[in-house]
């Protein structure tokens, strides 16, 4: 009996597969500083929301040997026990920021936010990257702080878009439900290479990572999005329809 989609089950299945596929998985903090030859996969979670979902897939992933990065929210998934046991595991975490949002296009008070939120995050864990949250329902694009700023005057190593822009690696997210991009807004890599056409279902992706594939990969992984019941599949498939009808109304209207 096949897995449904989207679970966590089958998220250990895309697991096995680049395990399969002779790929080291590392995180974005590794392949910024020391890329290890061969076939590689980046391994990002964006923790938007539900952060026990983030933690079940640390520990499935640490079964695994797999080490990754996740990116957490402030306040939405700032759940300082949950960070502490991600990072225990050996992943490393992030803050996934989203001030020039919060601050409505204000620089001056985005960027005074950042380094508040930045520092609560330390207080819990060695930050070294950081990534952007697309925010679909503002204007606004986090990445464009750093228009104006330098994270690298707060100790940061790199940005999870902008520093591996350019890189050799075949970006792919799992944002609506779909590994082909189709919903994405902002979540997406310029220069990264187009995604398979035939990609749209995680077997879809497995299949090809199994055929074909790439040297490099970098994986975005929304913890939320993978169930660990039936009730959370049906709700989360609902969720991910009305947010992807929101986001073409939004972009048609931009």
């Amino acid at each position: 009996m096949s897995v449904r989609d989207f679970t966590m089950a089958k998220y250990g299945e895309l697991c096995r597969v680049l395990l399969g596929a002779s790929y080291t998985p590392v995180t974005v903090y590794q392949y910024l500083t020391d890329p290890p030859g061969g076939r590689t996969v980046v391994l990002r979670h964006d923790v938007d929301r539900k952060p026990e979902n983030a933690l079940k897939m640390a520990e499935l992933e640490h079964a695994l040997g797999i080490t990754a990065t996740y990116y957490f929210r402030h306040p939405a998934t700032f759940v300082p026990e949950v960070i502490g046991r991600v990072q225990a595991l050996g992943h490393e975490v992030g803050y996934h920021y989203e001030v020039l949002a919060k601050a409505k296009g204000d620089y001056e008070e985005a960027i005074a936010l950042f380094a508040r939120e930045l520092e609560e995050f330390r207080t819990l864990c060695d930050v070294r990257t950081v990534c952007m949250h697309g925010s679909p329902l503002s204007r606004y694009d986090n990445r464009d702080l750093w228009k104006r700023y330098d994270f690298g005057e707060f100790g940061i190593a790199g940005e999870a878009y902008l520093s591996m822009a350019g890189k050799d690696l075949r970006y792919l997210t799992d944002t609506g439900r779909n590994w082909g991009g189709k919903h994405s807004v902002r979540d997406a890599m310029p220069g990264a290479g187009e995604i398979p056409p035939s990609v749209a279902t995680t077997d879809d992706l497995a299949r090809w990572i199994g055929s074909a594939g790439e040297e490099g990969l970098y994986l975005t992984v929304h913890p939320e999005r993978w169930a660990v019941s039936e009730g959370e599949w049906a709700v989360g498939s609902l969720t991910d329809l009305v947010m992807n009808a929101g986001k073409a109304v939004l972009v048609a209207m931009r």
